[in-house]
């Protein structure tokens, strides 16, 4: 079996832009959020807003996902991208093992408001802050090394140095290339959810490029937008020690 690279991330962490530049590429075969698809939409659904109605896709489940996962990497190397909070219940070594893993974070200010935004009813099982954490515990602990972590601020303000330090860390080359490309891509070929809505921005953009750091303030949020931050932020600065910089 060819190399599995996941970049286990949280939704609205700039993944998928960085999902974006990975296809460009052209050595991996990628997949955006298959777990998270089976998740959703599958044939029984597992999150917690789903409503009798919603969208479900027969034959569709985490098992049929993982084994079209082990099926592409039979043929060659596979990258996904997806959020570990959708198979907690699959965490065991012998699963793990097939994985070059790597972890992306953001500051969960930009992720929380960015989520209430799009889904105001978000249930914050939908988060994935404390998943993303104790996976990342659990890889440390079976393999006796920290995996890589790429915070998603310091690869916006430098994704040439941060894309080669990623690359460098999951042992595949560093394409330059790769960072950049022409507008009028369409995301939603890749993406499950509601057409590609989530990613209509990234339709416009012509790669990954150096952004000044933002910083959001949370006063003006509801009440409870700041309390489900309260409870992430410890997850997510405990992830922060362990982000690489150089």
């Amino acid at each position: 079996m060819h190399k599995i690279v996941a970049l286990w991330a949280i939704p609205r962490s700039t993944s998928t832009a960085f999902e974006w530049m990975m296809r460009q590429r052209g050595d991996l075969d990628c997949l955006h959020e298959p777990f998270g698809e089976a998740w959703y939409q599958g044939e029984d659904p597992l999150w917690q807003r789903f409503k009798e109605g919603e969208k479900t896709t027969k034959d569709l489940t985490i098992d049929s996902v993982w084994e079209d996962i082990q099926a592409r990497a039979v043929k060659g190397p596979v990258f996904i991208k997806d959020f570990p909070h959708y198979i907690n219940h699959m965490w065991d070594p012998e699963f793990l093992s097939h994985f070059t893993h790597a972890f992306l974070i953001r500051d969960p200010a930009k992720t929380i408001t960015s989520i209430y935004n799009k889904w105001p009813d978000f249930d914050e099982g939908e988060v994935g802050f404390p998943e993303q954490r104790a996976l990342f515990d659990l890889v440390w602990a079976l393999n006796g090394k920290a995996p890589p972590v790429i915070d998603s601020d310091d690869l916006l303000e430098d994704p040439h140095k941060m894309t080669k330090i990623f690359c460098q860390s999951v042992d595949i080359p560093f394409i330059p290339d790769a960072l950049s490309w022409e507008a009028g891509g369409d995301p939603s070929e890749h993406s499950w959810w509601d057409g590609g809505s989530f990613h209509a921005n990234l339709a416009n953009s012509t790669g990954l490029t150096p952004q000044t750091r933002r910083y959001v303030e949370l006063e003006s949020t509801p009440q409870r937008v700041q309390q489900v931050h309260r409870r992430m932020k410890p997850h997510y600065d405990q992830l922060y020690k362990h982000r690489l910089v150089s």
